[in-house]
Parts: structure tokens; sequence; C-alpha cells
């Protein structure tokens, strides 16, 4: 289509051969690091879930250090804040995601008032131990939802898919037989689409087709229900 319009003399061919061969290298590099940080990021969201599963099993586990009233209801309300995080990282609408995190909110302001009073009443190590291993409950939630944030800019998305149509255009321009191998040289627009979808996909933490999954905290659900099933019956006896 566009090579109509070029002139067929040797120097602007060698000319138009050097642009394109810069264009498309400047193109592939900008993919390359743009994917480089969607797997970056996607790493960093993985490590980031299993850190939160090992903060709330660790505190499942020091909440034995309350009394037993207080420890009772920590435990039950850390299995309510488990089921909440594992709605988080399903796929959900944006109403519902938003209904998630005031859920959220409110499980940890009751977690924080429920370890307080004796936090405050009896203040030894062991106690500041309950109180550092909430915290890092609830700096594991902010750290994921941090990186949930952490996006690719959407000023590198218009760099990269104005290379992108320079690109395009360019070997438009420089094609011979365009009309003739129409077919082949879609090729090319294919595979620049393509590897921008799987860019986007893994950027997506929530609606893409590769998504994180809460394994952990899944695992960690799995394991609390084990042990409250194997529980409840020797307290049944008693």
């Amino acid at each position: 289509m566009l090579s109509r319009y070029r002139t067929k003399d040797t120097e602007t061919s060698a000319d138009l051969g050097i642009i394109q061969t810069a264009t498309l290298t400047l193109l592939a590099l900008i993919i390359g690091f743009t994917f480089s940080m969607a797997i970056d990021r996607h790493d960093q969201r993985e490590v980031l879930e299993e850190g939160e599963a090992n903060a709330i099993g660790t505190e499942l586990l020091r909440a034995d250090i309350l009394p037993q009233k207080a420890s009772e209801a920590t435990k039950d309300l850390l299995m309510q804040y488990v089921d909440q995080r594992i709605l988080f990282y399903s796929r959900q609408t944006p109403e519902k995601t938003q209904d998630i995190r005031s859920k959220t909110d409110q499980l940890q302001t009751a977690l924080w008032n429920e370890i307080l009073p004796s936090v405050k009443t009896q203040t030894t190590p062991t106690m500041a131990i309950v109180a550092s291993g909430m915290n890092d409950v609830f700096n594991s939630q902010g750290y994921v939802q941090a990186a949930w944030w952490n996006r690719i800019p959407l000023t590198a998305w218009a760099l990269m898919a104005a290379i992108a149509i320079c690109a395009n255009l360019l070997v438009g321009f420089g094609a011979r037989n365009f009309e003739k191998n129409i077919g082949l040289f879609m090729i090319f627009p294919f595979v620049i689409s393509v590897s921008f979808f799987l860019i986007a996909d893994i950027d997506s933490p929530r609606g893409g087709v590769i998504r994180i999954e809460a394994r952990n905290l899944r695992a960690l659900k799995m394991n609390l229900t084990q042990q409250m099933d194997a529980i409840r019956p020797s307290i049944s006896n008693k």
C-alpha cells in the first residue's frame, strides 16, 4: 500500500533499511524491557501473597499466648480475615472489590481492638510478640495492595503503541510486493499484538488469563479447617 509512494532508487532503499532496522530494534528493546517489568511485578505479587499467608499463620499460632477468651475471638476473626483475603485475589467486580476492602478494614480494626486490652495490661515480651505479629499481618496486606496498584504506566503503553505503529508503517512502506504477500506482511502486526496482549495480561493481576492465585492462603485455610475439625471431637468428648 505505502510502497507505491516511495522512490525506487538504491540510496533511498538503503536509507529506508537503516531506519527500519533502527525502529524495529527500538521496538524490540522497549517490548523486552516492558515485559521484564511486568514479570518482575508478577513475581513480586506472588511473593507478597506467600508472605501474607505466612504472617497470618504465624499470628494464629501467637494468638495462643492471649487469654483464652481473647485467643478464641482473635482466631475466629483471623479465620474470617483469611476468607476476605482469598476473595481479594479472585476475579471480582469493582463493587465487590470495594466491599472486600471495606470488610478487610473492619476486621483489621476488630483484630487490633481484640488484642489491645491484653497487650496494655500485660506488658511482657510475649505480648509484644503478639502485637508485632498482628502488625505484620496488617503490613502484609498493605504491601499486597500497593503491589496490585503498581502497574505499567499508561505513558509507557502509549510510547510502545506509537513506536509499533511507526514500525508497521515503515514495514509497509518498504514492501515490494505487498498486495501479493499481504498474508505474510500481516504476521508482523499479529506478533506485535500478541506481545502487547501477553504483557498486559501479566500486568493485570486479577482480570487477565495469567492471574495471581491465593494458593498459600487457601492452603492455610485448609490446614486450619482440618485442625479445627480434629479438635472439635476431643472437645465434645470432654
